[in-house]
């Protein structure tokens, strides 16, 4: 705390008031009229003191100076996931992170435990066929179906289902169309597993050609059919 002291004006005033009074009431033609006028106005200025004194009071530090406003944090900013230089990529890892996490929300929602189990499983196998195109690009045009619809129209599925789900009541529309959704998941769930098996098709037919090629080799050189137990 810090202490202040306020002085009176009024005191000021009644030495101007003094002069003004003498100059009207009393002579000022000498130097000794001077005196006597300054030497009243001195009386009435500590008269005026003694009726009007100074006024102290106490004041906190943050009275003496305008509190600064507190500088507002800046709004934290989600990291945009790195490019890959790939527009068409960069995309398909964004619709990614949207599905799954679309996906998330519904199966927090959704607290049937087959259809939750369900929900994790096209959760994983999207995750996985997505990342697998985005280490091989070359395979985008194989996903073309599955990300235009496949994977929406299941989203719109499971997003309708929640919603009357979410009703508590039970009605022939609402019983009637949980009930297809929930028989159309079983067909979701090996779609997308066949999906993901799709995409490691050519990569098993080169694999099986290299198995018949070295198979060959180990034939002509007489080391076919050998194993570790016949060594």
């Amino acid at each position: 705390m810090a202490h202040v002291k306020k002085r009176s004006v009024l005191p000021v005033y009644f030495i101007g008031g003094t002069w003004l009074l003498w100059s009207v009431f009393a002579p000022l033609y000498r130097p000794v009229h001077y005196i006597m006028a300054a030497l009243v106005s001195l009386i009435a200025y500590y008269g005026g003191k003694m009726l009007f004194p100074d006024r102290g009071y106490e004041v906190g530090e943050g009275a003496q100076s305008a509190p600064k406003p507190e500088a507002r944090p800046e709004p934290k900013q989600e990291a945009k996931p790195k490019s890959t230089g790939n527009p068409e990529i960069d995309a398909l890892l964004a619709e990614r992170d949207r599905a799954v996490g679309e996906m998330r929300r519904l199966n927090d929602s959704i607290k049937d435990e087959k259809i939750s189990r369900q929900i994790d499983h096209l959760e994983a196998t999207t995750g996985k066929i997505i990342d697998t195109v985005a280490a091989s690009p070359s395979k985008l045009p194989q996903i073309r179906k599955f990300m235009n619809y496949y994977l929406p129209t299941t989203l719109k599925l499971l997003n309708a289902y929640d919603r009357m789900d979410s009703t508590g009541v039970s009605g022939s529309n609402i019983d009637g169309t949980k009930g297809k959704v929930e028989g159309m998941l079983d067909t979701i769930c090996a779609a997308f597993t066949r999906q993901l098996d799709d995409l490691y098709g050519d990569e098993a037919m080169d694999i099986s050609a290299e198995i018949t090629v070295m198979e060959q080799m180990l034939a002509q050189e007489g080391l076919g059919g050998m194993t570790l137990d016949g060594m």
